[in-house]
């Protein structure tokens, strides 16, 4: 029913749609609705949280495992170089290509 109305609404303009031209007109329409699709997952969004999970959760893991194996000055290495890796690869993939100037 949907699909009728929407072709009676284009009346002389129909024409076919790409899946690429539908999902750009989505954008745009999503964009000046202003909803900016907060919560949609993305690939992008996967790869942050990959990312967290295995700087944080899998470092702090590794260096409790090492830890319990009797090497924990290794383990705390282990630690010190997940984490920050992790910091420094979000910074360097998602916070420095920001343009963060204030007002002129």
């Amino acid at each position: 029913m949907v699909a009728t109305d929407t072709l009676r609404r284009l009346g002389s303009q129909y024409r076919a749609m790409t899946d690429a031209e539908a999902r750009s007109d989505a954008d745009a329409q999503g964009d000046a609705d202003g909803d900016g699709r907060l919560f949609e997952l993305t690939r992008d969004k996967l790869l942050v949280a990959a990312l967290l999970l295995a700087g944080i959760a899998g470092s702090g893991l590794a260096r409790r495992g090492l830890g319990e194996l009797g090497y924990n000055d290794l383990g705390a290495l282990v630690y010190i170089l997940g984490y920050g890796g992790m910091v420094v690869a979000i910074w360097y993939g998602w916070i420095r290509p920001m343009d963060l100037t204030g007002p002129e």
